[in-house]
């Protein structure tokens, strides 16, 4: 496999929008991530210029994404790592980058969370009881 994945840690800029593409539910937010630096000479930490990401993810992970994460959550992002470059409306070329989402969570190294399993869906008790063999006859 060719893809670039990549893990990060930061901070969600706004709530998670969630949408339906083709019937299928995806969550999307930006993530921003600040990297910190030490110098050992001066004794002190500086921050380094903040990287935005834009983060999808699909199915029940877009699900879960939207009912948990909120502005300002510190989360963990796994996944594919895509760069786009597109012209804004001011004529300018502009990189983009996006992660297509594989894995989503809180960064426990900077609080707590509590995990609540998702239920698993049914499957349709009418199409089910049709396929049974006392149905048919």
């Amino acid at each position: 496999m060719t893809d670039s994945t990549i893990t990060v840690r930061g901070w969600l800029g706004a709530d998670v929008q969630l949408r339906a593409a083709a019937g299928v539910p995806v969550a999307s937010f930006r993530l921003a991530c600040t990297p910190r630096r030490f110098n050992r000479r001066t004794e002190t930490w500086s921050d380094g210029l903040t990287q935005w990401y834009t983060v999808s993810a699909w199915r029940g992970l877009a699900d879960n994404c939207a009912a948990s994460l909120r502005r300002g959550d510190p989360v963990v992002v796994h996944g594919r790592l895509e760069a786009r470059t597109y012209v804004n409306a001011n004529g300018v070329e502009v990189l983009s980058l996006e992660i297509d989402a594989l894995h989503v969570g809180h960064d426990l190294s900077r609080g707590t969370t509590v995990f609540t399993r998702a239920p698993r869906s049914e499957p349709d008790t009418a199409a089910s009881e049709a396929a049974t063999p006392e149905a048919a006859a």
